[in-house]
């Protein structure tokens, strides 16, 4: 052993156990010297445990501020009092006026009511034949309180309106639903097709537009900003083609590509009227061809800022092509709103939709109930005083409105 501890062997293997010694002893120490220290830093880690995490135990308790709910938009009835706003100050304001005071119902009343309507852009004809049955109602009830015929004066409208109502024919059993648009320039035509673009594509329905009016300078231009906007597509040539051509290929893409809605833009001023009725005759032609029974829908495009106008363009259109439903248009600026009782009341045509605002959302159905209350106000008790009040008028007005558009 001596020896083998005494040769380069053992040395070694002597050197190896030493220091595994020393290791040993130095981790021992460590360990002693951490388990005395072990109490005081428990304690210390105790100690600020609990000046750390109480605040933080606190926060957690506090439930976070809930974020606040969006409020919600205007409901119709609200949206169609706004927009109705110029018609109802300018006519049932002045009738207001006119019934303040009275206690009965004379042959002075009645001129002056006549009087009203006209200037109001009801018309003469709608305005005599509405009077005559004012008053074959009022003689047959012995009405002396002007209350009452205000009141009866609103039932007439609402039944005027209501025989003059009409749904959207934009659903076919086979193939896509044509729909022509026609109209003078400027009354809305483009919006319009946008915005009702826009409602179907939003529906999930697959929308193919037309840009028919190739005349007006950068009418294909507008219609293709609003057809990107709604998410439709777009079937267009360059400008001055024919206009019916345009249209034979919309109604060809929109059964080539399994369309649900084509809608066919068309020129509203070429040299003469002769040469636009012709070209619209031929535009309905066209697309009867491609698509037997279309197109499904005429829609004449008015705008109630016009007045009698308005009146004169759904003459002149309703004879020229078979228009099976009115559009009305910027009813939200306007104070000659009351020219769709003339149009309801001469053509047998129904009203379908009315634009009330520049939004995609104001390009409403055409509903008589709403649009007589929103019209005549919901109060009737005070006959100028709370919802037919200049002040309420003047709320309904909102600010920055603008009279553009649909």
């Amino acid at each position: 052993m001596k020896e083998f501890l005494l040769s380069p062997v053992g040395e070694s293997v002597a050197l190896l156990v030493a220091l595994a010694t020393a290791v040993l002893l130095i981790w021992l120490v460590r360990r002693l010297v951490r388990g005395a220290a072990a109490p005081s830093d428990a304690s210390e880690a105790s100690d600020l445990t609990a000046t750390t995490t109480a605040p933080e135990a606190e926060e957690a308790a506090e439930p976070e501020p809930a974020e606040p709910e969006p409020a919600p938009g205007p409901s119709l009835a609200e949206r169609m009092s706004q927009g109705l706003a110029g018609t109802r100050e300018r006519m049932i304001f002045r009738m207001d006026e006119l019934f303040r005071g009275r206690r009965e119902i004379d042959d002075g009343l009645w001129g002056e009511l006549e009087e009203l309507l006209v200037t109001s852009d009801v018309g003469i004809g709608t305005t005599t034949r509405l009077l005559e049955r004012l008053r074959v109602e009022a003689d047959r009830d012995q009405l002396q309180d002007p209350l009452a015929l205000r009141s009866l004066l609103k039932a007439q409208v609402r039944t005027l309106l209501a025989s003059r109502a009409g749904s959207l024919n934009d659903t076919v059993d086979e193939g896509p639903a044509v729909i022509v648009v026609v109209g003078v320039n400027g009354a809305g035509k483009t919006t319009t097709i946008g915005k009702l673009a826009a409602r179907n594509v939003r529906a999930g329905r697959k929308v193919i537009v037309g840009a028919g009016d190739t005349f007006r300078a950068a009418a294909v231009d507008q219609l293709l900003v609003w057809a990107q906007r709604a998410g439709a597509e777009l079937v267009r040539h360059d400008e001055g083609s024919d206009p019916a051509a345009v249209t034979h290929d919309a109604v060809s893409a929109g059964l080539s590509r399994n369309a649900d809605l084509v809608i066919c833009d068309t020129a509203g001023r070429l040299h003469t009227k002769s040469e636009l009725m012709d070209e619209l005759r031929k535009i309905h032609r066209v697309a009867g061809k491609v698509c037997p029974g279309a197109p499904h829908e005429v829609l004449l495009v008015l705008d109630a800022t016009t007045g009698q106008n308005a009146v004169m363009q759904a003459r002149e259109f309703s004879a020229a092509v078979g228009v099976t439903g009115i559009v009305l248009t910027k009813l939200d600026g306007t104070a000659r709103g009351g020219v769709i009782l003339a149009i309801a009341d001469e053509f047998d045509i129904p009203v379908k939709l009315i634009g009330i605002g520049e939004g995609v959302e104001d390009l409403r159905d055409f509903d008589p109930d709403v649009f007589v209350d929103a019209l005549f106000g919901a109060s009737e008790a005070g006959l100028g005083r709370g919802e037919n009040s200049a002040s309420a008028a003047a709320a309904d007005e909102s600010p920055g409105q603008s009279t553009s558009g649909a």
